[in-house]
Order: C-alpha cells, then sequence, then structure tokens
C-alpha cells in the first residue's frame, strides 16, 4: 500500500471514530453505499449488510473502550458454533478494530470483552442481477400466465448463527395490466398488477391478464437503492383469460315486490359485462340452479326479460373466449314469482277526501292479463281499463257521476294460469253533495 492510500485510510478511520458510536461498523473502500438488512431477532443477526462488490473493502468496528481486545470470528454456513478466529489481517487505529479483507459471503462474530455483535456480510457481485429477455409459455392457461425470463438473480442466502438458511428477499418485480371490475362506475377499469419474487426463476406465475398486455421485469431493490435498476419487457401478450359481470334491475316494481321477485309481470333489465378476450356470450335462464336444463338463452349483453309465469327462476350471464377453453359465469338471479290473487272493493268516495278511498282499484298479485268493464245500472259502459295497476276515478265523460250502485266484469289471468270472471257491484259512498250541487249534477248527468 503506498502512503497516499495509507492516508486516506487514516483520515477516514479517524473520521469514524470522531463521529462513532461503540459497537457500530463501517465499510472501507466501497464504490456504492451498503444496503443493511435487519434480520429478525430469531436469526441472532445484528444485521445483514449487502455490498455491491466486496473486493478491496475493509470492515470497521468502534470498540466501546480498547479496539486491541476485540476479536473477529468468522463462519459458513454450518452457523456460529463453528466459527474460526481471524488471527490475521486487523488493524488497530484509535477506537476502530479494522478487518483488512472480507472473506465475501460469510457470517462475523466480534468479540468485545463479553459482548458480542453478528453480521453477515453478502458480496452482490455473487448475484448480480440482469435481464435480457421475457417470453410468455405456452402452458399458460384461462387462471395463469407463466412468464419465462432469460437473465440472472439466483436466491441470495445467509445463515443464522445456528446455520439456518435463509433467503433475502429481492423484490423482483413482475407487473402487467390487467381489467379490475368497479363497483362505483358499473364498469371494467384498466390497472397495473405486480408480483415480488425473491429470485429470479426459470417460470414465474401471474394470474391470467383480463385485456392485451405486455409484461415488464425490473429488479432488483439493491440495484434500485444504487441507481441501477436492469429492466425488460415482452412482447404483447394476447389476452385468453376472461371475466363477466352481471347487474339486474326489476324496471316494474310493485309495493310488497321483492328485489327481484314478487307478483307478476315482473320486468327485469339484465346487463352483462365482459372483459376483452370475450367473443362469445349469452344470458341463461332455468328452473334449476344448476342450470341442468335452461330453458332460454339470449346472446346479447343487455336483456330485456318479463316473467309472466309463476315460480322460481335462475338467470345467469356467460362469456368465452375465441376457442371456448376459458368461460366464466356470473352471480345467479334468483328470481321468484308468485301465486296470482286478485280481489275487488265494494265502495269508494271519489273526491270526498282527496287521496283517501277516491279512486276505485282492485288489489291484485301476479296478473298477466287483465280486462275491466265498469257499468251503471242501465247497463251502459261508462269506463273500462285493462291495467291493474290503474283504477277508475268516478268519472264518465271528465264528470263524476251520481251515488249508487254500478257493476263491474272482469276477466284475467294469473301467472299461475289461473283464470279469473269476477262480477260485482261497486258503491259509490260517501259523496261531496255540498260542492258545486252534485246532487242536481248527477241526476243532471245520469244516463239513461
Amino acid at each position: 500500500m503506498n502512503n497516499v492510500n495509507k492516508y486516506l485510510i487514516s483520515f477516514v478511520l479517524s473520521a469514524i471514530a470522531a463521529t462513532a458510536s461503540a459497537g457500530d461498523f463501517a465499510f472501507l473502500g466501497n464504490t456504492a453505499p451498503v444496503f443493511t438488512e435487519t434480520p429478525e431477532a430469531s436469526t441472532g443477526l445484528n444485521a445483514v449488510y449487502v455490498l455491491n462488490n466486496t473486493a478491496g473493502v475493509k470492515i470497521a468496528y468502534t470498540a466501546d473502550s480498547n479496539p486491541a481486545s476485540v476479536k473477529w470470528y468468522v463462519y459458513g454456513n454450518t452457523g456460529g458454533g463453528y466459527a474460526q478466529e481471524v488471527t490475521s489481517g486487523i488493524s488497530v487505529e484509535g477506537t476502530t478494530s479494522v478487518l483488512n479483507a472480507i472473506d465475501a459471503n460469510k457470517g462475523y462474530i466480534i468479540e468485545e470483552g463479553t459482548n458480542r455483535k453478528y453480521i453477515w456480510v453478502v458480496n452482490y457481485a455473487d448475484f448480480y442481477f440482469s435481464i435480457d429477455a421475457l417470453a410468455v409459455s405456452s402452458e399458460s392457461d384461462c387462471s395463469t400466465t407463466i412468464v419465462m425470463p432469460v437473465g440472472f438473480g439466483p436466491e441470495m442466502t445467509y445463515y443464522t448463527i445456528n446455520g439456518q438458511r435463509k433467503v433475502l428477499d429481492r423484490e423482483i418485480s413482475l407487473s402487467y395490466n390487467t381489467l379490475e371490475w368497479n363497483d362505483e362506475t358499473s364498469s371494467y377499469q384498466y390497472v397495473e398488477r405486480a408480483k415480488s419474487f425473491t429470485a429470479l426463476k426459470e417460470s414465474m406465475q401471474v394470474d391470467a391478464p383480463l385485456c392485451n398486455t405486455t409484461f415488464v421485469v425490473k429488479g432488483d431493490k439493491y440495484l434500485h437503492f444504487w441507481g441501477t435498476e436492469d429492466s425488460a419487457e415482452s412482447d404483447t401478450y394476447q389476452a385468453q383469460a376472461v371475466e363477466v359481470h352481471a347487474t339486474a334491475t326489476r324496471t316494474n316494481p310493485e309495493e310488497g315486490d321483492t328485489e327481484l321477485g314478487g307478483s307478476a309481470p315482473a320486468d327485469i333489465c339484465f346487463e352483462g359485462f365482459v372483459t376483452d378476450a370475450v367473443i362469445h356470450k349469452e344470458w341463461q335462464i332455468a328452473k334449476d340452479e344448476e342450470f341442468v336444463e335452461i330453458l332460454q338463452r339470449y346472446d346479447e349483453e343487455t336483456l330485456n326479460y318479463t316473467f309472466n309465469e309463476a315460480g322460481t327462476f335462475y338467470v345467469r350471464f356467460m362469456g368465452a373466449n375465441d376457442s371456448g377453453a376459458c368461460e366464466s359465469y356470473s352471480d345467479i338471479f334468483t328470481i321468484s314469482i308468485g301465486e296470482s290473487d286478485l280481489r275487488c272493493p265494494n265502495a269508494f268516495s271519489p273526491e270526498a277526501s282527496e287521496g283517501i278511498n277516491d279512486v276505485w282499484r282492485v288489489k291484485y298479485k301476479s296478473i298477466i292479463s287483465f280486462e275491466c268493464h265498469i257499468f251503471n245500472r242501465w247497463g251502459v259502459e261508462i269506463f273500462k281499463f285493462n291495467d291493474p295497476s290503474q283504477g277508475w276515478d268516478g268519472k264518465y265523460k271528465g264528470k263524476y257521476v251520481g251515488p249508487g250502485v254500478y257493476f263491474y266484469v272482469i276477466e284475467a289471468k294469473g301467472a299461475d294460469g289461473k283464470k279469473y270472471k269476477l262480477k260485482g257491484d261497486i258503491n259509490i259512498v260517501g259523496y261531496n253533495k255540498n260542492k258545486n250541487n252534485r246532487r242536481a249534477d248527477s241526476r243532471r248527468n245520469a244516463v239513461c
């Protein structure tokens, strides 16, 4: 060693001694900062140091009292119990004990009196990460894509004081784009996915992307720390995996109906959403939850369907890729349509109290066809309607009829196939006789 180098090392050691606390380590002669890993307490190690290159690097240890009393031990994969004392290549400068040559990828025990420090030193040059190219394996399937990198990045190992093998996480990143369902926007959105690997493997598996994408391998965290990250990108991969999502909304809910089922007719708008690789798609309607026997199929993304039959129905949306090898099914929608019922009131009070029994309406469930005719006592038809949700407001030709008895005739059919033929009286009661002299008006408006 020439005098200039001796002077520089002496100067650095003096600076370390002036600023370092007892038990501190410093590395001299390294060309890049040292990455310090803090291992689990169970390893018995105080630290794992990763050096860009250990060639020509020295370890300086700041002693608590007398650096000449500091002893150095080195061990390998057999653990600290088989450590060998280092008897040469150690120098002292002030309060600093210096190990002048590092045995790379080894553990060190530094003993000062009854105190001991345990460290492991990794020579990154022996594990240097590089990536040249990426390819996607033909063995990829509908759920998993296998990426095959060309490069170097083996596991970086160290050993505990008990000789247990451990692996440092290099955090090698494999990233790509895919699609993800967003409930807030009711749509699929492009997102980036990344999976971390402890080492560069011959094949690296990720969840199959749902859109065309490229794969990028980047690493590792040590090169990132030193500002020299390496990366490679694949050719564009054509997505094969598929996924579908579906929603269902009843567009004609009645009081007492469930979310989708209840009374017929139940008009439901089904909407299907698909990822990029979906080519074949269809809605399926069945009477069994296993879809053993499918009643109806519709090859469209938006389906407006009316359930007119009583019973329980199951609906799902399906999508498949061009080859049909990859399929996806939505959640199953259950639509229960109840049995029919039709009842008619026999009295109401038009205009007597606004909003309270002032319209004659039937009470019904699951009525899919309906026709009602209303007659006065002379058999003249004064009103008719074919929607059971509607009713008669007591008017004929725009004017209220007089109080008395009227008659209805109804023909209807229920979702369960039941047919209704009803006849009965309608009594107009509680009439407001003082308003516009309704009694006189009723006589004048009476039909004969």
